[in-house]
């Protein structure tokens, strides 16, 4: 056993800085968040969450059911109100849905409680990935790739704000995870 008052002893090693706080992955639909996440909590040993899987929870109803019954706004202000209480949960991994970061509230409750992450994906994965699932209630439309498109250009702007930027791209997602690690261990409270 080593003895605390010898100087050649190893310093005890400290906890990360981001031990104290949620890992938020944000970023668009298709990006991995939940996959990802899910992976990620295995990882670090915590607790993950899917915002979208809470909401449908509080709600009782399906993303598109919300949105076809109350619209875009109600989902909104209930997804605010759902990441406020998970962000209040002991440190955990938590998928945002692709719109929660825009929101100049929940970015800063965000910037406060967790270190964010933006997984960010080029268009070409994006539209292969969501192409899998007939649940996006923003892409049902016929124009659907351009409306995607567009999201891209409109949301990059929010995302950039996040803490850590990875790149989320085909093959492995231990790939994406084992990034977000490394990114992890660099970063620093502002």
């Amino acid at each position: 056993m080593p003895d605390d008052s010898d100087p050649s002893s190893p310093e005890p090693s400290e906890a990360p800085a981001y031990a104290g706080r949620t890992i938020a992955l944000v970023g668009l639909m298709g990006a991995g968040k939940s996959t990802v996440g899910r992976r990620l909590a295995e990882k670090l040993g915590r607790a993950f969450y899917d915002s979208d899987a809470e909401i449908e929870k509080a709600a009782g109803l399906s993303i598109s059911d919300i949105f076809a019954l109350h619209g875009e706004a109600d989902f909104r202000r209930g997804e605010k109100q759902v990441l406020k209480r998970m962000l209040d949960l002991p440190p955990h991994v938590l998928a945002t849905g692709g719109g929660a970061y825009l929101d100049a509230d929940t970015r800063a409750v965000m910037k406060e409680r967790a270190v964010t992450v933006w997984l960010n994906a080029d268009l070409e994965t994006l539209w292969r990935r969501v192409q899998k699932r007939d649940n996006r209630p923003l892409l049902k439309r016929a124009d659907a790739k351009a409306h995607l498109s567009n999201l891209v250009a409109e949301r990059e702007p929010f995302y950039s704000q996040a803490d850590l930027h990875v790149m989320s791209k085909d093959g492995p997602h231990t790939n994406t995870v084992n990034a977000i690690l490394k990114a992890l261990q660099t970063w620093t409270p502002r």
